[in-house]
């Protein structure tokens, strides 16, 4: 089960289109939350300035964690959200990794874009950097997330499951048990998704692993069966066609809350390659992404 959630800032407003998931997390699971804002060492002069920010979003978020306390009915009568926030010099992906590698970060929550001037972050490409190094999942949130997927305002929440048939693709698995747990299973809808691609005539074969539309739709069915005793609520769909335009054009025509996917994974050749089809998802995608590096 996640503890708590680190959640960077660069100081910009666009950093802090998470606060909506941040605020709702929190107040519903009772996750702990940590805002870290990363500032360069040779503004020293700055720093109050820093701390001050950083202390008026703690502010900010305890009050927004209260108020889904209160509507939710939840921690009544026991220990408030903890909410805190961190002020540290250095290069901001290196201290993001390093702080969630030495204090228990069960995910870390961030934006994909936002700058607040030219010595300050370009999200963008710290986001990059931790993806690429993080041994904890990382859930990115875009700037402009459509009304209709924002986390705080759907009764139920509707989590998209892309699956390309290899064990690293299902190393999402366990991660979307947890989410579902933790959220409320009764609250959480699960939809896997596998796109069969016409064939390249390659002569790679990796041996169980779905290569048309009827193994795939087999393929998910399995999985489905496990997720469904576990109680949880899940349907599967398969398609033909390219994994990553599939995946895009599925989610948006049906809005979801959450796309939850591995960052690596093949079975061929003629495969998914999944580092290539999660940035496409990333960037071609309304709906906020939790990526999960398999180990």
């Amino acid at each position: 089960m996640y503890k708590r959630m680190l959640v960077p800032l660069d100081g910009s407003e666009l950093s802090e289109v998470v606060f909506p998931y941040a605020k709702d997390l929190a107040g519903r699971l009772d996750l702990g939350i940590i805002l870290l804002h990363v500032h360069n060492p040779e503004e020293g002069e700055a720093v109050p300035l820093h701390q001050a920010y950083i202390e008026r979003k703690v502010e900010i978020m305890k009050r927004q964690v209260g108020e889904v306390h209160k509507k939710m009915g939840t921690g009544q009568g026991g220990k408030a959200v903890q909410v805190r926030g961190e002020l540290v010099a250095g290069y901001p992906a290196e201290e993001i990794l390093r702080y969630a590698d030495e204090n228990d970060i069960g995910f870390i929550l961030m934006a994909t874009h936002g700058r607040s001037g030219i010595r300050r972050w370009v999200l963008g490409s710290v986001a990059e950097k931790i993806l690429q190094a993080s041994k904890i999942p990382v859930w990115l949130v875009r700037a402009g997330v459509p009304a209709e997927v924002v986390y705080d305002k759907w009764p139920r929440i509707t989590m998209l499951v892309p699956l390309d048939g290899s064990e690293l693709a299902e190393a999402v698995l366990p991660h979307v048990k947890t989410l579902a747990k933790q959220q409320g299973i009764e609250q959480m809808d699960v939809v896997l998704f596998g796109v069969a691609e016409p064939s390249v005539g390659s002569v790679y074969y990796i041996p169980n692993v779905p290569t048309t539309l009827e193994e795939m739709k087999e393929y998910l069915a399995k999985i489905e069966k496990r997720l469904k005793d576990a109680g949880l609520t899940v349907k599967s769909e398969a398609r033909r066609g390219n994994p990553a335009e599939q995946i895009i054009e599925y989610a948006g025509e049906n809005p979801f809350n959450l796309i939850v996917m591995s960052t690596h994974g093949r079975s061929g050749l003629g495969r998914w390659v999944f580092g290539s089809v999660a940035d496409k998802v990333l960037h071609g995608a309304s709906s906020p992404v939790f990526l999960v590096r398999p180990q």
